[in-house]
């Protein structure tokens, strides 16, 4: 069944996800996520030899790693958008304090502003993994329920879009498409691991320049939230009659 989608939020929460990946937070343990959740040495991602099996073992692993951080975000999104819905009184004022935080979400990001609740990294750590598809899953759960300094704020702007949606199944989808930003460049990490490794060298010169273009993301969503520029949008393109299926 098709379901015609308008909701640039969709659009938002996809970028959010990617900019959390490729965070300085994120992108730098990748490979080391990958040797975890795989149990394959680095020179065994790297290697050329028995090459088919490796990546049948890296893309098994990366999917339910992805299933497990997205069964967490998708809980985190519906609950989000229980609480909003029970609190639909308060929602205009809850939209405004929202857009306020995550401007200040932004700031941080960027290093301007100084959040002490955001600078102890909490993260669920697995001292031992099972062994197995079923140890990727649950290594994805436990990172998705930690809040690192840096896919913290990001995380909370989608829960806080998430909080004033319209219906659980809106979060449900603004989590997912989340979750999707995040799992998309992990597998094309994964299927080419080796070169990845080689680059990232280069791509480590602009940390602080994806750190600066999330923090501007971060204080336009917040700008956006707080005038209701999004439901705007939104009404405009449905106007239009813009949208995609899915």
């Amino acid at each position: 069944m098709f379901a015609q989608a308008h909701d640039i939020t969709l659009v938002i929460a996809f970028a959010a996800g990617f900019l959390s990946f490729v965070s300085p937070c994120v992108l730098p343990l990748v490979p080391s996520y990958l040797i975890y959740i795989t149990g394959l040495t680095l020179e065994e991602l790297t290697s050329q030899a028995d090459r088919n099996r490796v990546r049948a073992t890296i893309v098994l692993n990366s999917l339910f790693f992805v299933l497990g951080l997205t069964a967490v975000f998708v809980a985190f999104g519906a609950s989000a958008s229980l609480i909003g819905q029970l609190l639909l009184t308060y929602q205009d004022f809850l939209r405004k304090a929202g857009g306020v935080l995550i401007m200040m979400f932004g700031l941080y990001v960027m290093g301007v502003l100084k959040l002490n609740f955001l600078m102890t990294e909490k993260r669920i750590h697995l001292q031992s993994r099972p062994a197995g598809l079923i140890g990727s899953l649950l290594v994805g759960m436990a990172f998705a329920a930690g809040w690192t300094p840096c896919v913290g704020p990001i995380l909370g702007t989608i829960l806080m879009l998430a909080g004033t949606s319209d219906s659980m199944m809106t979060g449900v989808k603004l989590l997912a498409s989340y979750s999707l930003g995040i799992g998309l460049p992990l597998f094309a990490i994964a299927l080419c691991v080796g070169p990845f490794i080689h680059y990232f060298k280069k791509i480590r010169n602009y940390m602080y320049g994806i750190s600066v273009v999330s923090g501007i993301f971060l204080i336009l969503v917040g700008l956006m939230l707080y005038t209701n520029s999004l439901a705007l949008i939104t009404g405009e393109l449905e106007r239009r009659g813009i949208g995609w299926y899915f």
